[in-house]
Order: C-alpha cells, then sequence, then structure tokens
C-alpha cells in the first residue's frame, strides 16, 4: 500500500528553479561511479525509479551498494517499469526487500488478469537526501556500463545539486503513490536544505514532462519552442529519431530561415527496424538540407539537444510518437550558456571523433529498390507499433500491490 505521510496539503511541484549546479555526465563508468559515490553517501533516503532494471553485474553492483545503505537505515525506494524490468528474478527482488528495501513495478493504467493497457514508466530519475539528483537516459544494466572490452552505449545524464533535486524527489514520491489529487507532504518538502552556491555556479532549470494520462506535454512543448524559435544552429542526439509531422514541419521551418541542424543518429542499433524506419527518413532530412551523423563506436542511447549556444535539454524523451504520446518522460532544461557552450563543444568532437557524416551522394551508394522497399516497410510498422506498444501481456507482481 502507498505509504501514510503525516499532515495534508496539496503539492505543487515546480517547474522552474534557479539555486542549483549541474554537470553533464557521460554514460558508463563515470555514471555509474557517480550512482555509487552518491548511494554510499546518503544519510536519509534513495529514490531509484527507471525503466530497466537488469539482474547482470552491473544490476548486481547498484542492488548491493542499495542494500548496505538500507542496512545504515537510509529509507531506499526503487520503482521499476513492469514491462521493461520484467526479467527481474524473483531472488533479486527478495534480496532487496529483505534488505529493507521498498521496491515496485509500476504498471500501467487498464489491466485485467490477462492484458494492460497503459504507458511505460520511461523516465529515469535517481535522488538522495531530497539534494542530490542525477537524471538522464541511462538504465540500469550492462549495455550502459564500461566493461572489459565492451564500451557502454553513449548516453548522458545531468548531475543535479540544488533546488531541482528537491523537486525531482517531490516528483519520485507522486509517482511511487500514484500520483494523487490531493497528497500528504512528503518528506522531501519537510526538509528545509541550505545550498551555498555562488552566482556564477547557479543555473536556472526547468522541469519538463510528458504524461498522457495526467495531460502532461512540456518536453514537447519544450522541443516545438526550441525548432521554433532557434535563430543559429541545433544539435540533436537522439536514439530513435523517428520525428512526427508536426515536428518535421519545424524542423523544416527553421532550416528554410537559415538555422543550422545536425542530427546525430545512431549508426548500429539495439532495434533494427528502427533503424530501417530511421533510414526511410534519411532522404527528407537531407532534401531539407538537415546534416546528419552516424555514432559507430558502440550504440548511440542519448536523448539531449542543444540549442544557439544558449540552453539544452536532456532526459529521457526520444524524438518520436512514443515519447510524446504513450510514454512517461521526464527532461531537464537547461537555462544556462556555459553549459550549453561545453555541451555543443563535447558533441562537436563527437562528430568529428566518432560519426560517420551521412551525405546525399553516400546515402545514394546504399540504396536500391530493396532496401527502399524494407526501410518503406520498416517505417510504416513502426508508426502501427507506435500506437500499439502500450498493449502488452500482464506481468507479474513483486508481492505487493503496484503503483498504476
Amino acid at each position: 500500500m502507498p505509504i501514510k505521510l503525516p499532515h495534508t496539503k496539496q503539492i505543487i511541484l515546480p517547474d522552474s528553479l534557479n539555486r542549483n549546479t549541474v554537470k553533464l555526465i557521460r554514460g558508463g563508468k563515470p555514471y555509474f561511479d557517480l550512482l555509487l559515490h552518491l548511494i554510499n553517501n546518503a544519510k536519509e533516503s534513495i529514490h531509484l525509479q527507471t525503466y530497466i532494471f537488469d539482474d547482470d553485474e552491473t544490476g548486481t553492483l547498484i542492488s548491493d551498494a542499495l542494500k548496505a545503505a538500507a542496512k545504515k537505515q537510509v529509507a531506499v525506494h526503487v520503482l521499476v517499469d513492469g514491462y521493461a524490468s520484467q526479467s527481474l528474478s524473483d531472488k533479486f527482488i527478495s534480496s532487496l526487500q529483505g534488505a529493507g528495501i521498498q521496491c515496485r513495478f509500476f504498471e500501467p493504467f487498464f489491466k485485467s488478469k490477462q492484458f494492460y493497457f497503459g504507458r511505460r514508466l520511461h523516465h529515469k530519475i535517481f535522488v538522495v537526501d531530497a539534494r542530490y539528483a542525477v537524471t538522464g537516459g541511462i538504465n540500469i544494466s550492462n549495455r550502459y556500463n564500461d566493461r572489459p572490452n565492451k564500451p557502454a552505449w553513449l548516453d548522458f545524464a545531468l548531475y543535479i545539486e540544488g533546488d531541482m533535486a528537491k523537486a525531482l524527489c517531490i516528483l519520485c514520491w507522486k509517482t511511487w503513490n500514484n500520483f494523487p489529487l490531493k497528497m500528504e507532504v512528503t518528506p522531501c518538502e519537510e526538509k528545509d536544505i541550505h545550498f551555498n552556491f555562488t552566482a556564477a555556479e547557479t543555473c536556472q532549470l526547468h522541469m519538463r514532462r510528458n504524461d498522457w494520462i495526467r495531460r502532461k506535454n512540456e518536453i514537447s512543448e519544450s522541443y516545438i519552442q526550441m525548432f521554433r524559435h532557434a535563430q543559429s544552429h541545433i544539435i540533436i542526439l537522439c536514439s530513435y529519431f523517428l520525428p512526427g509531422k508536426a515536428i518535421r514541419r519545424l524542423l523544416k521551418a527553421a532550416a528554410r530561415r537559415g538555422v543550422k541542424i545536425q542530427v546525430i543518429t545512431t549508426g548500429y542499433s539495439d532495434v533494427k527496424i528502427a533503424k530501417y524506419a530511421e533510414r526511410w527518413l534519411y532522404d527528407w532530412l537531407l532534401r531539407n538540407k538537415i546534416e546528419l551523423f552516424e555514432y559507430q563506436p558502440t550504440v548511440l542511447h542519448a536523448k539531449v539537444s542543444v540549442c544557439d549556444s544558449k540552453w539544452l535539454t536532456i532526459g529521457s524523451y526520444n524524438i518520436n510518437n512514443l515519447s510524446a504520446y504513450a510514454s512517461i518522460e521526464l527532461n531537464v532544461d537547461v537555462m544556462n550558456a556555459e553549459q550549453a557552450i561545453q555541451t555543443e563543444a563535447l558533441f562537436k568532437t563527437i562528430i568529428k571523433d566518432d560519426c560517420k557524416a551521412i551525405t546525399q551522394k553516400q546515402h545514394d551508394q546504399t540504396k536500391n529498390i530493396f532496401k527502399q522497399f524494407t526501410r518503406w516497410c520498416a517505417y510504416q510498422i513502426i508508426r502501427v507499433i507506435f500506437y500499439l506498444v502500450t498493449f502488452n501481456f500482464k506481468q507479474r507482481k513483486m508481492g505487493i500491490k503496484n503503483t498504476a
């Protein structure tokens, strides 16, 4: 059952907060080293909400640290998606619960004994003591960690210290308690946290959410504003780049008014049909003067875009209709020129060192009637999947009431 909290008060999530410091964290060892550091130094509470939590070496590494924190009387709450994390073994779950960790599967809105229909918990949020937070596109799995002779998938997260961490803690409690219309005051709100940031260190952040059940379309709105009002340039890293018609119109309009748009996609995808579908769109993108690059070393899983050397958005949101209309997504908009410039420099290095440019000539050389037909079929299939993907056979429970 949802945990009962003292007092009664309407919770308001602030979407724009100024007292924060941030750092862009690359996936792999830097990301998991940061998580371990935060877990090991937690004093009061940990919230981990993620799409994928695998029962592998990386999952064990993080779970062992969480169990050690729980034994030190840190309150640990773990919420994972009931579809993407269904492979978690009963033994793995029991070991977490036996250590005093509160665990749940997130289940969709509509459900019966045989099936369910609804959105996925796709966001990735990690919060410690309502003071520190990490959010981005990185799941808890070997694929996102550096291993011997097997580098991690390319991904990024944002490390946050400040008011946004407290706001994300409140969001975690709301998600854990199934988004009640009126909710009691959370432990996060009762904490009076002081930060000693200088003016030069502080950064304005905006919390942006997509969740069709809650009528949240904020991340899509951020991208609409980016494409509509960009003046100079945009760099997009996106793992499953399949923009719908409305976004394509905005991209085309931005390119026509002289905005330089660079899109970095993956050269090798974990979802091959999605890559075929992406390549069906290459002709349209190149025809509209949008520069294309394919990342080569490994799978690209990042979801980051930066605009005009002024601001960037980072999180779990892919530029496609699944993220726009079906999944629970979280991005953070970073309104800070210094951070945007640093991020652009990093992305330009990735383009230079690790990407293959996709020119019209190069793309034409990969085309034939069979390949184009295959890509067209993949694109049409993906469009249908995006509407049906939330329908899946119901998964087992963790032995306690799951959130919806």
